[in-house]
């Protein structure tokens, strides 16, 4: 049985991966794999030290099985978002929608089922890493940030405020905003969106996005009004600003 390891912090570049499971045997596959893609790869077996080593190390990915002792693994993923933007995917044996919608609306950015292939999972990761290509948008002002209304999104800093509030987004809601405030007068299918910010490869369903829509609304709706408009049967778009 692998131990749980303490990190020591990797290298400038390196990108490191917490994965949180308990299954040895799951584990030495996951730490040939990883390892073999270049990933500084820590282990914990339990949502406590998880918690505490996501705190301490502030890993890149968080790979994440729902079915942990003690503390489950969508009360970890609600308690990291509370202090971390990792990318986090969810692994779990279950596989139905609900599951999906509750890991994805606590703040998972991605979701896979039980056995699954450790390439795919590798290229998964791959892609969340990946920022949203450039659109030939510039930028409003010198500083990097795009302005709509009282939404504005520092690119630069990866900063957004709503007026004079800051709001704390998590990597993949920051990125779809980014997406959109870059082409504000553009509607994005779903699609669309999942090739931007996840990977032009990708291939899933579109609860996917609207999930995280949905996060990203709850957030910078904060005024009374919403900031990103649904397009019924195409997607979505920045709402018109209103003077």
């Amino acid at each position: 049985m692998l131990a749980t390891i303490m990190p020591t912090k990797p290298s400038v570049g390196t990108i490191s991966v917490l994965v949180v499971e308990d299954a040895p045997e799951f584990q030495q596959l996951l730490e040939a794999t990883l390892a073999g893609a270049g990933f500084s790869v820590t282990f914990a077996e339990d949502g406590e030290s998880a918690l505490a080593q996501a705190e301490a190390f502030e890993p890149d990915v968080i790979v994440l099985d729902l079915g942990l002792p003690g503390i489950d693994g969508v009360e970890v993923c609600r308690r990291l978002r509370t202090f971390s933007d990792a990318y986090v995917i969810m692994l779990t044996s279950r596989d139905t929608e609900v599951d999906r919608l509750v890991g994805l609306a606590v703040g998972a950015d991605d979701y896979m089922t039980k056995p699954c292939s450790t390439r795919e999972l590798v290229a998964r990761m791959q892609a969340l890493l990946r920022r949203p290509r450039s659109t030939g948008h510039e930028p409003d002002r010198e500083d990097g940030s795009h302005v709509h209304g009282d939404l504005r999104v520092s690119t630069d800093s990866r900063e957004v405020w709503v007026g004079d509030q800051e709001v704390a987004l998590t990597r993949t809601e920051f990125d779809l905003l980014a997406t959109l405030i870059r082409r504000p007068e553009m509607v994005f299918s779903k699609e669309l969106l999942l090739e931007q910010v996840w990977d032009s490869m990708w291939v899933g369903s579109d609860h996917l996005v609207q999930v995280h829509i949905a996060n990203l609304r709850s957030k910078i709706d904060l005024d009374g009004r919403s900031y990103i408009k649904a397009v019924r049967g195409v997607g979505y778009r920045l709402a018109p600003v209103t003077r």
